[in-house]
């Protein structure tokens, strides 16, 4: 493991393109490092950070105008649409008990708000940019996400609802934990159409789409693990593998083979979330 310094290192001037993208997953954390083209309209079921590692890519929010930035902040359910030019970024998403859009926008300056979320010139982009070139960074990529998030979280804290708290710990409890949002309103006390709105108002999507990004989560660890498509789309919950690669699509804009092939996977600490 590396040393809290090795965060901080100096960059080497130019990307290393040998390295295969970089994957983490844990309880609370999903992480991408690698080179993108073009990723076509599409929304998260969690905030997510972006961050070139070299310079500047392209966002676009909704339907307005295409925008140049360093980093952005998206909250969940903000559709957006990404130019990258085949060049390495990082992109970053937090659940709610980590406090949400807010932390990852303290890893932001110089920023923008447009429909939401944050486009900005500047941000955290060097610890980033360690955990792509080094080989090794899947050893370690735990402790600079912490390292990274730690500041972020301290400053934006703020407390998610009880009874929303407890409605995702059962929901990463496993498929024996209610499937819909009456079973899971019933459980924390709530009518369904109140669990409905409180949900949404303090995750950002409700929870049906949030169920669908736990789904997304576990598929993904087990193409990571080295499972096929059409294994980890079943172990996670989805009817097929085209089910899988349709809500992989609409999740990140892409097919999976953009991102899962020839992977570098980090899962220390990891909690396997296997939803109903």
């Amino acid at each position: 493991m590396a040393p809290p310094a090795r965060l901080y290192e100096r960059a080497a001037p130019v990307p290393v393109p040998a390295l295969g993208p970089l994957w983490h997953l844990d309880g609370q954390r999903t992480c991408f490092i690698g080179p993108l083209t073009y990723n076509a309209p599409h929304q998260h079921g969690a905030p997510v950070f972006l961050a070139g590692l070299y310079g500047t890519f392209r966002l676009r929010i909704e339907s307005g105008p295409w925008r140049s930035c360093r980093t952005a902040v998206i909250p969940a359910g903000v559709v957006h649409e990404l130019d990258v030019g085949g060049e390495p970024i990082a992109v970053l998403y937090i659940e709610p008990t980590l406090e949400g859009a807010g932390a990852l926008a303290s890893l932001t300056f110089g920023t923008q708000e447009t429909h939401g979320a944050l486009l900005a010139s500047g941000g955290e982009v060097a610890p980033m940019r360690a955990l792509w070139e080094d080989a090794s960074s899947a050893d370690w990529a735990g402790e600079a996400l912490d390292d990274i998030l730690g500041f972020g979280v301290r400053r934006a804290r703020r407390l998610i609802d009880p009874r929303i708290t407890r409605a995702l710990a059962m929901l990463e409890n496993g498929p024996d934990e209610p499937a819909g949002a009456v079973a899971a309103a019933g459980l924390v006390g709530l009518s369904a159409h109140r669990f409905q709105h409180l949900f949404t108002r303090e995750v950002g999507v409700p929870w049906r789409r949030y169920r669908a990004w736990m789904r997304m989560r576990a598929a993904i660890a087990a193409v990571a693990r080295g499972s096929n498509f059409t294994a980890a789309a079943h172990d996670a919950g989805f009817c097929d593998q085209a089910h899988f690669t349709h809500d992989f699509r609409r999740t990140f804009g892409a097919p999976p083979s953009w991102s899962l092939q020839g992977v570098r996977i980090s899962q220390r600490h990891a909690t396997r979330h296997r939803p109903a």
